[in-house]
């Protein structure tokens, strides 16, 4: 990365912009705190997001909206319609079959985002997770799929940035490595008691790969509630059925 990358007035820009477009409307003090800046600084970034025209203030309330206008942003971006329109009716049959929710995911840049899930059609989840909600890497069962299928000189890069944020501590990313190797080979991820999600340590996930001639694009992933029943059990009862849906979305985008 070059010296005075990334510029950190974008950044909480970006952050700003994320926050009011993920919860639909905030205050000021909402924005502040769900985009981790200052409040002076959030105040400074809602004004100029306001004259650019992205964001509004709602009608006699003092809390702020996205505008149509934030759709230009993604004009230029060509979604991945075809893995969610293959995958969508699979996703469906196997929250039908089991009530737990799935998702499917994909890695942009250094997190893994949420495609498409079920969470809005059942009752056994905490939250409803949208398109657009953000994983890190290595803090989800898909993140960790999609490392452990990833070439290893990329896949090394990306442990070593990661290294490097952790005081470089070489001994955590052998273990990193060695613990990815063994995903690959068995075929499937899994995350006991979540940490990086909107109900933090409630629950508890498994991944399977979905690929497109013979490369890893998404992950198949079923969440459950991690005091429901230990991961053993949940890799016996279900693991079979998400191997089987993951199949068939990969024979349908190889086609």
């Amino acid at each position: 990365m070059e010296k005075g990358v990334p510029i950190r007035s974008i950044s909480r820009s970006i952050a700003v912009l994320q926050a009011i477009n993920k919860h639909g409307s905030l205050s000021m003090m909402a924005i502040a705190r769900q985009g981790s800046v200052p409040y002076p600084t959030a105040c400074r970034i809602v004004q100029t997001l306001i004259l650019e025209g992205l964001i509004e203030q709602e009608p006699a309330r003092k809390r702020y909206r996205a505008t149509a206008l934030v759709q230009s942003l993604a004009h230029g971006y060509q979604s991945e319609n075809e893995l969610v329109g293959i995958s969508r009716p699979h996703i469906r049959e196997i929250t039908r079959q089991i009530g737990w929710p799935v998702s499917i995911t994909t890695k942009v840049g250094s997190r893994m985002v949420v495609l498409d899930s079920t969470h809005a059609e059942t009752s056994l989840t905490f939250e409803r997770y949208y398109p657009g909600f953000t994983l890190p890497l290595l803090g989800c069962a898909s993140g960790r799929l999609c490392l452990a299928h990833m070439e290893p000189e990329e896949r090394e890069n990306v442990l070593r940035w990661r290294a490097v944020g952790d005081d470089g501590n070489g001994e955590a990313l052998l273990e990193t490595t060695e613990s990815l190797n063994a995903i690959c080979e068995q075929g499937y991820a899994t995350l006991g008691w979540n940490r990086h999600n909107l109900t933090p340590g409630k629950t508890s996930s498994i991944a399977v790969p979905i690929f497109q001639n013979g490369r890893f694009v998404s992950a198949l992933t079923l969440i459950y509630f991690a005091a429901a029943m230990r991961q053993d059990h949940a890799i016996e009862r279900y693991l079979s059925l998400m191997v089987m849906k993951a199949e068939a979305i990969t024979a349908e985008l190889s086609k």
